[in-house]
């Protein structure tokens, strides 16, 4: 018994498909390779701010064409492309983070973002000048006292509970959650006349009253405790927290998360503020006077920055 062995000509006649579908099978194709490139290339390559996002639409041309043209050369071997790209779809759904759900979630996450057109503002951080009462604050975000950690839990727990997110995305909503209930409670009170008093966190959970410094404060040290990275932002008159929300994708999920899921009266029809480090992080201003988180900054004015890592 021989084995006959295909020639080329046959091996292409066998992987080949009928007209007009080879067509049609390769544009999908192109539309699910092109979405996750576009993806990663709109993550890592520099926002030119051009109107209406021209940039982005001229970089989604030109990968579709790029994978079009790609595709049609290699169209006889078209069927193991497929089932070669929904393996490592499949893959990374079942035992990995970056599958089928991921894609939808982040291109959906970008769209959203991008026609909110957020408000950054840059910040360099080593023109800041030094930080009043470093020391003092520092102690006073006693992120590490039982009855903050409890605090920040029950508010994880009265806010957004229902959101079954995991990772980073869940740690986002958790912060926000801390948020809403501090925002919700807080009672503005000024320091005596002359004086200026510095409440720990854990004393102002007692009546959740205090000035701006207080309640930056308690923001800090509650976002600390479940695991955010905050920091506080000096102004000259005034001080207000920030969270590290991270970079750019992580930016987009966090628009989407508040405009459409979690705080979406109180962001109707505005803008998201946010403040970009030397090292390209994006810190999301939680201030008191924001009825969401990147509402609108009380003050541009940056004098300086105390980072809670």
């Amino acid at each position: 018994m021989t084995i006959k062995i295909p020639t080329i000509a046959e091996l292409k006649e066998k992987l080949s498909l009928p007209k007009p579908w080879d067509t049609v099978v390769i544009f999908i194709l192109n539309i699910l390779i092109t979405i996750p490139l576009f993806l990663i290339a709109h993550q890592n390559i520099i926002d030119f701010e051009w109107p209406i996002h021209l940039d982005r639409v001229l970089i989604f041309i030109l990968i579709i064409v790029i994978i079009q043209l790609v595709l049609r050369l290699v169209k006889t071997i078209i069927i193991l492309i497929i089932f070669i790209y929904l393996i490592t779809l499949l893959y990374g759904t079942m035992f990995g983070n970056y599958g089928f759900k991921r894609v939808f979630e982040d291109y959906r996450y970008m769209i959203y973002a991008m026609s909110e057109n957020p408000n950054p503002q840059d910040l360099i951080i080593a023109k800041l000048l030094p930080f009043p009462n470093k020391s003092k604050i520092i102690d006073a975000v006693d992120f590490s006292n039982s009855k903050v950690r409890n605090f920040a839990l029950s508010a994880t727990t009265k806010h957004f509970n229902e959101f079954k997110e995991t990772g980073d995305k869940r740690r986002m909503i958790q912060c926000f959650a801390v948020f809403k209930e501090i925002r919700n409670r807080w009672n503005y009170v000024n320091d005596p006349k002359g004086t200026e008093y510095i409440a720990s966190a854990s004393e102002s959970l007692q009546h959740f009253s205090g000035d701006c410094d207080d309640h930056a404060i308690l923001m800090a040290a509650c976002i600390k405790a479940i695991g955010g990275t905050p920091r506080i932002i000096h102004t000259g008159g005034h001080l207000y927290p920030e969270m590290l929300i991270g970079q750019k994708k992580d930016l987009e999920t966090a628009i989407y998360l508040i405009k459409e899921e979690l705080f979406i009266q109180e962001s109707y029809n505005q803008q998201i503020h946010y403040h970009i480090d030397e090292r390209g992080q994006i810190w999301l201003n939680l201030d008191y006077t924001a009825t969401y988180p990147g509402g609108k900054f009380m003050s541009e004015e940056i004098l300086g920055a105390l980072t809670f890592n």
